[in-house]
């Protein structure tokens, strides 16, 4: 999420207590669920709107993995495999089942009748357009990499899609399934070589979630109603119509759930400002654990002698990076900027996985978490590096939130007391900070990420594998290697030792710095309900199980 950009946190078959074991060749992975769908219309004409400060890089899956397109992705197309309300597994949504019929195969099998809002049916056919056409296009800002294991598909009858894997013994591909790489879309509509156009997407109504799209003005305002086609396991929308609404302050926002105006925001609000509102009586703010990470990316290319730069020296690099990570102090950017409702993070794992390992307290600063100018100046010295270094940093407030200003001002302000570093803080805008950064455009950046799946494999192979949706020129293939055995290793002990070596051994490389872990709140007005009380680490903020009072 990717970035941030995986929407939709999941929790993977290797859970807390370990892989789980594939017993025979054909483990029945998922069979048969039914839906929840209870065959009731949506119950309440109440439109619900919701407010947003993030912004839509594109409505087609193949070319956006970012938070505010997933927000609309996730309502309007459907995976074969998704999350029910109150469970951490997968089970079928599109789908009536899927099974492991060989080491390097999965079969899914569809539900009948499926069929678009436009009224073209949904078979096999588009299924396997949909996967072959995302790797194809392979776009930078789209999730092709989670098909990293991905060999070929193929549709031998209209209810059958048969999955073919690379490596043998991945029982995290179900869970790619249910993932923004999973999206299924109408190969009647979509071209199979390139990003279709939103005003394109919108004409053609090609949605098969809980919800379409009924009006589009984008980034400023987007109407909904409830799909009556959908098949899914999330059932009928509680609530027929709900709307969208794009803000590009956040204290408008906030005065507008604070009177009322709208009924939700979803992402973002300063902390400053939540904590305003948790203390109105006609205001609920959820909040709770969280898998969301903010870190800083080096562009291998253009950082201070980078690869493409006039003074390009690969130790020289290494040494910036490095020196950087010994300066940052974690602990006072998460109770300065964010009271503490982000803790700090030593790597790009959080803490709570199984596997996560806190690299980045070991090998840098004081080496107990904690910044060390001396520690960063011997480094500096060692590699014959002159300073101060001037390092252009770039960050984002409309889709990371304005705390983003207050948090790169501390870590411009922490830089520079160092006396090593000279920093140049700029901000663009979301829709445009995507494109720039791919180009190598941004020497270092701000970046976030929420899990497609909660597995430490999903922290690993988006930012450090081939093909690395990060995309900022790092390749070791000691650490690839590294990822690609912990993907299929079925024994939980050696698969934690192998997420331990890979984290490590990309930390000695700084080619992201992490810096904080936390969740993203939800505010509702009261008379909203479907939102739980306390959010955890799986939780989805999905509009069908939303009512108004």
């Amino acid at each position: 999420m990717a970035l941030d950009s995986a929407p939709t946190p999941n929790r993977p078959f290797r859970s807390g207590l370990g892989a789980i074991s594939l017993g025979t060749a054909f483990l029945v992975a998922l069979t048969g669920c039914t839906s929840s769908k209870d065959g009731s219309s949506a119950s309440s004409e109440a439109a619900i709107t919701i407010g947003t400060t993030d912004q839509v890089t594109s409505l087609d899956p193949a070319g956006a993995w970012d938070a505010g397109s997933g927000t609309i992705e996730s309502e309007v197309y459907a995976t074969l495999l998704s999350q029910k309300y109150g469970s951490a597994e997968v089970s079928p949504d599109l789908a009536t089942g899927i099974k492991l019929t060989g080491p390097k195969e999965y079969t899914v099998t569809l539900k009948k009748g499926l069929k678009f809002t436009n009224g073209h049916e949904l078979t096999s056919s588009d299924v396997k357009f949909s996967f072959d056409r995302d790797l194809k296009i392979a776009d930078e800002n789209g999730p092709s990499s989670l098909l990293y294991n991905l060999a070929s598909v193929a549709a031998p009858d209209p209810t059958t899609v048969v999955f073919t894997l690379k490596s043998a013994n991945d029982t995290l591909f179900p869970q790619v399934l249910s993932t923004a790489a999973g999206y299924i879309v109408d190969e009647q509509v979509f071209p199979a070589d390139k990003i279709l156009d939103d005003k394109s997407i919108v004409a053609a109504k090609p949605w098969n979630g809980p919800y379409g799209v009924k009006s589009y003005d984008k980034n400023s305002l987007v109407s909904f109603t409830a799909n009556a086609d959908y098949k899914g396991q999330l059932g009928t929308p509680k609530t027929k119509n709900v709307q969208l609404k794009y803000y590009t302050d956040a204290s408008n926002l906030k005065l507008d759930v604070q009177q009322g105006t709208i009924d939700a925001v979803y992402r973002t609000l300063t902390t400053a400002d939540l904590g305003d509102l948790a203390k109105q009586k006609d205001v609920k703010v959820h909040t709770g654990s969280g898998n969301g990470i903010r870190y800083i990316v080096f562009d291998f290319a253009t950082q201070p002698y980078g690869t493409k730069t006039k003074s390009a020296d690969a130790k020289k690099a290494l040494a910036v990076r490095q020196a950087v990570a010994d300066s940052v102090d974690r602990s006072q950017l998460a109770q300065q900027v964010y009271k503490n409702t982000y803790q700090p993070l030593y790597s790009s794992v959080p803490d709570g996985l199984t596997g996560a390992t806190a690299s980045f307290k070991s090998l840098y600063g004081d080496k107990k978490g904690g910044p060390d100018k001396a520690a960063a100046a011997a480094r500096l010295k060692a590699a014959k590096v002159s300073t101060p270094v001037t390092l252009n940093l770039q960050y984002n407030s409309d889709h990371y939130g304005s705390s983003s200003a207050d948090e790169y001002a501390l870590v411009k302000t922490q830089l520079e007391a160092t006396g090593l570093f000279k920093v140049n803080l700029q901000s663009t805008e979301w829709t445009q900070y995507g494109k720039d950064r791919v180009k190598h455009l941004y020497p270092l950046y701000q970046l976030g990420w929420y899990a497609d799946y909660l597995d430490a494999d999903n922290y690993l192979s988006p930012f450090y594998a081939a093909n690395s949706w990060v995309a900022n020129g790092y390749a070791d293939p000691a650490v690839r290697a590294l990822i690609s055995k912990e993907e299929t290793e079925t024994d939980a002990a050696k698969r934690t030792e192998l997420l331990k070596q890979a984290q490590d051994k990309a930390a000695a490389q700084v080619p992201l710095l992490p810096l904080l872990q936390g969740s993203t709140a939800i505010v509702t007005r009261t008379d909203i309900s479907g939102v739980p009380q306390e959010l955890d680490s799986t939780y989805q903020f999905r509009w069908a199980g939303l009512s108004k009072k």
